[in-house]
């Protein structure tokens, strides 16, 4: 029934995947031609200032993820229904200040970025219409998480494909018919609140909960903070990490700079999602074993989710650096190759390294050992804002992403591999031959193919190009199929645990324990 569970996980989240990336390949062409660069650049950088709201949630939704896991494995019901209860109370507070803040810092979107005079209005309309919806959705985001938690990820994809394409096609008709950035704000935010709504229907029917504000208890919001404080410093470090090069680039260069800097940074937004998509059901996963004291799943579990991730983006990662210019120009036009494929490149390579190792910081969060990974990642993301303002005046938007990739770099190479290992007592090197090396021997065929594709038949439109990613998928996937039949594929060697000296110890011991 488990691996029934993961099918069905894993599967709907890559339709619902596949979905909101041919909706994005899509709508960002046809947003971006409609409302040309520099309007373009304003509706990314509204986005880009309100996602620091999701900074409010204070590392609450990864508790409630966390604890409906646990609590529904140990069948603790009450305390499940007070833990709802006080996030959900927790985040109408947290709503309540978001829409105040979204109402006193309107005007400080004139004074703080070069946005065009004609386009001010508009900005400022923009900033009042996402930031309201974002007030409202921290509530209603509860009702997600909950779904998560009880590991039914169909639900939420299935919700997610719905969601997708209702805002396609009104944005479609929206754009055609002559409105603008304010109508797309509104349809935006519109659509998300409505699927938040259907999933709070979806959750009364597998819980039996309550709600009221009596139910407000604090040894719940006490539990939910020693576990959330660490995550909201991760969540700080990740909104600096991948969510600040807009706000530089504005500041320091201009809205349309964006535009070109986005281009090449969506496309390996769409890789990480893709990633995250499998990597995301490891936090319940590894909470359940956690709590159940099974650490031998745990240490498989680290090595075959991360083989699942390096399987994944290896390929899409080599496909992105060798036919980068050709996807651009297919996707987008051929005047933004020469600006937003150096970005990609840049960009490209660390963030590769960092998937690659999609499960270990899920793995983390669901065990609640991810105190160390706060700081280290809170580290690596002041460095990242320090280098980005620094390189940025001389590189423009490449030295941007130097500032990304560098820090980057440091964290998957220097942390995440020796880290994980030493947590679950496992030997470095058995590790990374395990996860790494048969994705690494599956990928080496495409990188000749894909040279030889790009030289001899260089593609210019989607059909060209779609031939050529259909040539590199069925070579890819002949090798899966084949190393699957031979029953290699989810195989593992020995993963005893060792001590710090490199002599075997006890298995069932609990490493994590005090």
């Amino acid at each position: 029934m488990r691996k029934l569970e993961i099918i069905k996980n894993v599967g709907s989240s890559w339709f619902s995947l596949g979905v909101n990336i041919l909706v994005g390949i899509f709508l960002s062409p046809f947003i971006l031609h409609r409302l040309g660069d520099t309007a373009y650049g304003i509706w990314i950088l509204i986005f880009s200032i309100t996602g620091y709201y999701g900074l409010f949630d204070l590392g609450i939704r990864s508790s409630v993820v966390r604890y409906v896991s646990k609590f529904s494995a140990t069948g603790e019901s009450d305390r499940l229904n007070l833990m709802v209860n006080t996030s959900l109370w927790s985040y109408t507070i947290i709503g309540v200040v978001v829409l105040i803040i979204t109402l006193a810092g309107d005007a400080a979107v004139e004074s703080l970025f070069r946005i065009p005079s004609e386009f001010l209005v508009t900005a400022r309309w923009l900033f009042l219409i996402v930031g309201t919806s974002v007030a409202v959705g921290f509530p209603l985001g509860v009702f997600g998480g909950i779904l998560e938690g009880l590991q039914k990820f169909y639900f939420l994809n299935i919700t997610n494909v719905i969601g997708s394409l209702l805002r396609a096609l009104l944005v479609v008709i929206a754009l055609r018919h002559g409105y603008g950035l304010l109508m797309l704000a509104v349809i935006t935010v519109v659509v998300p609140m409505l699927i938040s709504i259907l999933r709070f229907a979806i959750v009364l029917r597998l819980l039996p909960l309550q709600f009221h504000w009596r139910y407000f208890n604090r040894r719940s919001l006490r539990e939910m903070a020693s576990y959330s404080s660490a995550t909201f410093l991760v969540m700080i470090a990740y909104k600096l990490r991948f969510k600040t090069d807009e706000l530089v680039i504005g500041a320091l260069l201009s809205s349309a700079a964006i535009t070109y800097f986005s281009i090449g940074d969506r496309l390996l937004d769409y890789a990480s999602e893709v990633v995250s998509s499998l990597a995301q059901i490891f936090v319940p996963m590894s909470s359940q074993s956690e709590a159940r004291g099974e650490i031998d799943r745990l240490r498989k579990m680290l090595v075959l989710g991360n083989r699942a991730c390096a399987l994944i983006i290896f390929p899409i990662s080599l496909m992105l650096l060798i036919l980068g210019k050709s996807i651009i120009e297919a996707w987008v036009g051929a005047r933004y190759v020469a600006t937003s494929y150096p970005v990609l490149v840049v960009l490209c390579i660390p963030l590769t390294l960092m998937l690659a190792q999609g499960a270990s910081p899920r793995i983390l969060f669901g065990m609640a050992r991810h105190h160390t990974l706060s700081r280290i990642v809170a580290i690596e993301a002041v460095s990242n804002l320090i280098l980005s303002v620094i390189l940025i005046r001389p590189y423009g938007i490449i030295g941007d992403a130097l500032g990304t990739a560098i820090p980057l770099t440091a964290t998957a190479l220097g942390f995440f591999p020796r880290h994980l290992c030493r947590l679950l007592e496992m030997r470095l090197i058995r590790f990374l031959r395990e996860a790494y090396l048969l994705p690494a021997a599956l990928c080496t065929p495409l990188v000749p193919l894909l040279f030889w594709l790009r030289h001899r038949f260089a593609a210019h439109n989607y059909l060209q190009l779609a031939w050529q990613l259909l040539i590199v998928c069925a070579v890819y996937g002949g090798g899966l199929l084949l190393t699957l039949r031979m029953g290699n594929l989810w195989k593992t060697g020995e993963l005893a645990p060792v001590s710090a000296t490199g002599n075997p110890v006890n298995a069932s011991a609990d490493p994590a324990g005090p």
